[in-house]
């Protein structure tokens, strides 16, 4: 616990330094904007969906409770007239940014210091600070890049938006290794 102590400049650097990444792909580049299409007769599709007042959570259509009721034929003819669909609705309004970057920037930290850990752990704090750094990025790169991989897999997400996601990983991977790098106390 004493070198995690000592690795929280670090930690804080590599969180702030994958916050600003972030900030610049999506409001800067804005590589994920064509990611999320829009329905010819969405005004439509809000209408009925708001008709249903669905409250948020996750929702599937045609919605099936167990992989036994999928093989069954009305289940079967709604899957093949589709649309399937995986969706999240949220609370009405607009999205409520302040509180998601929080939690983004919480993300941040713990990604950083679940790495700092890790890398004391197998390294110890007097290895040189490229091997750290190696380990702090990889570690990073995998929690960033994990979820976009599993939602390609599970959820239908579009491959060619899973390599962004993965490109975005890379570079909080990169960016949490320059503060590894930079700042760990074994020099």
């Amino acid at each position: 616990m004493n070198a995690l102590i000592q690795l929280w400049l670090p930690v804080l650097v590599a969180a702030v330094l994958v916050f600003v990444a972030s900030s610049l792909i999506h409001m800067v580049f804005k590589w994920h904007n064509r990611d999320y299409r829009k329905l010819a007769n969405e005004d439509d599709v809000q209408a009925a969906m708001r008709a249903g007042s669905p409250t948020p959570g996750l929702y599937t259509l045609p919605h099936c409770t167990d992989m036994k009721a999928m093989q069954e034929e009305p289940m079967l003819t709604k899957l093949r007239e589709g649309p399937v669909v995986f969706m999240t609705v949220f609370r009405n309004g607009p999205p409520r940014m302040g509180a998601s970057l929080l939690q983004w920037f919480g993300l941040n930290l713990a990604i950083a210091a679940i790495a700092a850990m890790l890398a004391v752990h197998v390294l110890g704090t007097s290895v040189r600070a490229p091997y750290a750094a190696h380990l702090a990025g990889v570690l990073a790169f995998l929690a960033y890049g994990g979820g976009g991989v599993q939602a390609g897999i599970w959820m239908g997400k579009p491959w060619g938006s899973v390599a962004k996601d993965l490109l975005d990983a890379l570079i909080y991977g990169v960016v949490t290794a320059l503060a590894f790098w930079w700042l760990w106390p074994g020099g």
